[in-house]
């Protein structure tokens, strides 16, 4: 049974309730990118294209920040 994905419905709660700056913290420590692309589903179905451009940029940089490979230091 898969899990219903309630941290976008959260975080996207706070976008609607007009709480950006929290809903940017949020998106920074967001669990996984599946979560991160459930919420840039989200905000797309809300037809929101540039009314909230700074979470926009975040959601995407933090997709691609979490995508990308990590880097490794030796110890």
């Amino acid at each position: 049974m898969a899990r219903a994905n309630e941290w976008a419905g959260k975080v996207l709660a706070l976008v609607k309730g007009g709480n950006t700056p929290a809903a940017i913290a949020q998106i920074k420590v967001a669990p996984s990118v599946k979560d991160l692309r459930a919420l840039q589903t989200a905000l797309a179905a809300q037809q929101s294209a540039g009314r909230w451009p700074d979470v926009e940029v975040a959601v995407r940089d933090n997709i691609d920040a979490l995508s990308a490979p990590r880097l490794h230091r030796s110890p």
